[in-house]
């Protein structure tokens, strides 16, 4: 039988055309995008599309959008083998680190891809990327018929990634993603190689269960010299914020200064759950190495060890939008849910 995929068009770069008047690109439709890919119809798949109305930059995804994308893949998740989903690449990695949390028990390949350049350009990675994206979603294990991917991944130019471990790395560059902390779930050359070992299996095939509760009461608070009392206590104390994702240097370090222990300390006592983010792109937070790790980890800062930027925040928002208590937060925190980080 063939494959059956759903492509879900969400906006984006690949789809972008010119305004002849401003040249600038801007969002078009799904038939001006598989008008400049005639190869697809080579693939002899069964694909159909839903396009978001209207399609969208990707600098204005938020979490409704995520709850959109899942509602779509769980409503149709029986009918296809497979699913693309093109989106923009500014904030593909939260895109795919959300629907990672949200698409519980998934065991079908959600494959996520864009370009740098818009599809109807001369040099578009665009075309590439949607053929192999196409070519992954319906790729089945020689061995037992299964998926071969069974996860949310990001697909661009030579590699494809585990979608909760990946991150923009370049605003220029064809391979324009990557993952530090973990290895490329396979190497596109002049075929397709999988890496076994690191792809994502789960063993107990139950029904999809789609999570669409988030809750975007989370911020991204960055450490960095120079930085005063008042404004990070201002932002610990931000009406309504339950999370913070707490961008330290290094292994996990912060200033050593009283207030700055105190600050965090007070926070967590009073029940928001921070936690601990390198801002490095390799490695990650080991808040024992140095002294002013422990510090952060005796103030109640938990641990995020190698997770990425983008799975720290999803992630919080999903289990608080779980509706967890903080406690219950900062202790399903600690614990991967589909191997966005090492312990």
């Amino acid at each position: 039988m063939k494959p059956r995929i759903l492509i879900i068009y969400t906006g984006g770069t690949i789809g972008m055309i010119q305004d002849p008047s401003t040249r600038t690109l801007r969002p078009f439709d799904f038939s001006h995008l598989i008008d400049n890919v005639p190869k697809i119809k080579m693939l002899d798949y069964d694909i159909e599309h839903i396009q978001f109305n209207p399609p969208i930059d990707s600098s204005n995804v938020s979490p409704s959008h995520w709850q959109q994308l899942a509602w779509e893949i769980g409503r149709h998740y029986d009918k296809f083998d497979g699913f693309v989903v093109l989106h923009g690449t500014d904030t593909m990695a939260y895109t795919a680190s959300a629907l990672s949390f949200m698409l519980e028990h998934l065991h079908k390949p959600v494959i996520i891809t864009g370009s740098q350049l818009p599809i109807g350009e001369v040099r578009t990675d665009g075309e590439e990327n949607l053929i192999t994206a196409l070519q992954i979603a319906a790729e089945r294990d020689p061995v037992n018929g299964e998926p071969m991917v069974q996860e949310v991944a990001i697909l661009f130019e030579n590699y494809l990634w585990r979608g909760n471990r990946s991150t923009k790395m370049s605003a220029d560059n064809f391979n324009a993603f990557g993952s530090n902390n973990y290895p490329s779930l396979a190497k596109i050359g002049l075929s397709i190689h999988f890496h076994n070992e690191a792809l994502w299996r789960v063993h107990d095939k139950l029904p999809l269960r789609v999570h669409n509760g988030l809750d975007s009461n989370v911020i991204i608070v960055y450490v960095h010299p120079g930085m005063t009392e008042n404004v990070l206590r201002h932002q610990l104390s931000i009406p309504g914020v339950k999370g913070v994702v707490l961008k330290t240097y290094g292994a996990g370090n912060a200033p050593t200064a009283p207030w700055f222990n105190d600050a965090i300390r007070e926070a967590v006592a009073k029940g928001l759950v921070i936690i601990n983010v390198t801002q490095c792109p390799d490695g990650g937070v080991h808040q024992k190495r140095y002294f002013t790790g422990d510090m952060l980890a005796r103030a109640g800062v938990i641990s995020g060890h190698d997770i990425t930027t983008e799975a720290a925040l999803t992630k919080m928002m999903f289990l608080f939008g779980m509706g967890l208590s903080s406690k219950q937060v900062a202790h399903r925190l600690v614990h991967p849910i589909c191997g966005e980080m090492t312990i």
